[in-house]
């Protein structure tokens, strides 16, 4: 048996979509592509809000040492 779709009958040999798949998909087509779009746009906004906080740190509160410390010798 070749692999990928084996003998589905929502495909056919050229891998393509059968009219039965098409009718199956369509009523979820543009929900999917609501929840795609808002989960997108969910996805930038925290991005982008984590981007514009990070740039207004200005770690003037981390303490920065001098020198490096050196290991005692005995």
């Amino acid at each position: 048996m070749p692999s990928g779709f084996g003998s589905s009958s929502y495909y056919d040999r050229q891998f393509r979509q059968s009219p039965a798949l098409i009718r199956a998909r369509r009523p979820y087509i543009f929900k999917n592509a609501v929840v795609g779009s808002a989960v997108a746009a969910f996805a930038i906004g925290v991005y982008a809000y984590t981007i514009s906080v990070i740039g207004q740190d200005e770690f003037e509160d981390v303490k920065v040492p001098d020198a490096p410390s050196q290991p005692a010798k005995k």
